[in-house]
């Protein structure tokens, strides 16, 4: 049994090693706290990248998991937007300068001065972030938000991150009925990426390397499927798309076939983060369509808010795995055997 101040979580303790069900402390409870009692937390590629430590080094022990929810069982002196007994969540972040010009004009996702994500890093004072595969969760109500009455708690996990990161460049580059949209990946984000681009009235089509997934993409909403492999396929569309959404790059990724395909004035937004720097981006397609490549990164706490409420309305929803918060291990292998379709979510 957890104390007050600890909890209970799977970490991973070292490189190669599974993870491990053990006790640990909550960040310490200030004016602008929030505890939550975790009934859900999502899993992530995010969370197998820390685990492996394939950003960089990983500050062990670190529990991961960024898409959590639960009830809200405590709050600092400071909160008000949250009471106890609330369903909440919190996704990647937990935490930003407030200092900064991107903070003061509502970009905390992009803090320039100190962010605190919500494992494997660290508050203000020292503290560990842990994430949500685990029992509780404390962290800054800043970035803690309810859950709206239409909405589970399991569907709500996983737009803390796969859903923020392809809704957020959506809104923020113009996707509307004007719009024809492609979508490079139909999978964790890529399936969140079609459903907001049809709720926002764009004609969406999916940009697959074979045919394997032509049948979701068709159920989930898409107009059309594009096999890129083939280009009978591929050639009706160049210069058609407003908007290409890029949820993977492969190594030998088709820069110049992608660009072709897009409209003059037109974007192309990666939110996918290869392990690798882009290479062969053709500077002459770029410069003489005036394409922008853009990225994105989660999203700010008012892009949250307004996801959810934009959710709850369209009634878009996840494709769901569930797991046992006590099978968390079969989980994670699950995901890294690409069997998830599409999000994988732990329950308590």
């Amino acid at each position: 049994m957890s104390s007050e101040n600890t909890f209970h979580g799977w970490a991973i303790t070292a490189k190669d090693k599974p993870l491990e069900w053990i006790e640990l402390p909550l960040k310490n409870f200030d004016q602008d706290s929030v505890d939550m009692k975790v009934s859900h937390c999502g899993v992530c590629g995010s969370d197998i990248h820390t685990q492996e430590e394939d950003w960089g080094k990983t500050d062990f022990p670190c529990v991961t998991g960024h898409e959590i929810v639960g009830e809200c069982t405590r709050v600092g002196e400071n909160v008000k937007h949250i009471k106890v007994g609330d369903r909440i969540g919190v996704g990647a972040q937990s935490g930003s300068c407030g200092e900064c010009k991107e903070c003061k004009r509502g970009d905390e996702n992009i803090c320039q001065g100190r962010s605190t994500f919500t494992y494997n890093s660290r508050y203000p004072n020292g503290d560990k972030s842990f994430g949500g595969y685990a029992d509780k969760w404390r962290g800054h109500q800043r970035f803690v938000f309810k859950i709206p009455d239409n909405m589970t708690n399991e569907v709500a996990a996983t737009f803390f991150c796969a859903g923020v990161t392809t809704y957020s460049p959506f809104k923020r580059y113009g996707v509307n009925a004007s719009s024809k949209v492609g979508i490079i990946g139909i999978g964790g984000l890529g399936h969140f990426a079609v459903q907001w681009a049809k709720a926002m009235g764009a004609e969406v089509v999916a940009l697959s390397s074979s045919d394997r997934k032509r049948d979701d993409a068709m159920e989930l909403g898409c107009d059309s499927y594009v096999v890129t492999s083939k280009p009978e396929q591929v050639e009706p569309h160049k210069g058609t798309f407003t908007h290409i959404l890029a949820t993977h790059i492969s190594e030998d990724f088709n820069w110049g076939m992608y660009f072709n395909l897009i409209d003059t004035n037109g974007y192309f937004i990666m939110v996918a983060l290869p392990e690798a720097p882009l290479a062969g981006i053709p500077s002459m397609i770029l410069a003489s369509r005036q394409i922008a490549l853009v990225g994105s990164m989660i999203g700010s706490p008012a892009m949250i808010e307004d996801m959810l409420n934009f959710a709850a309305e369209h009634d878009v929803k996840p494709w769901l795995n569930k797991y046992s918060m006590k099978d968390c291990n079969e989980a994670i292998q699950a995901f890294k055997d690409g069997k998830p379709r599409y999000r994988i979510i732990l329950e308590n």
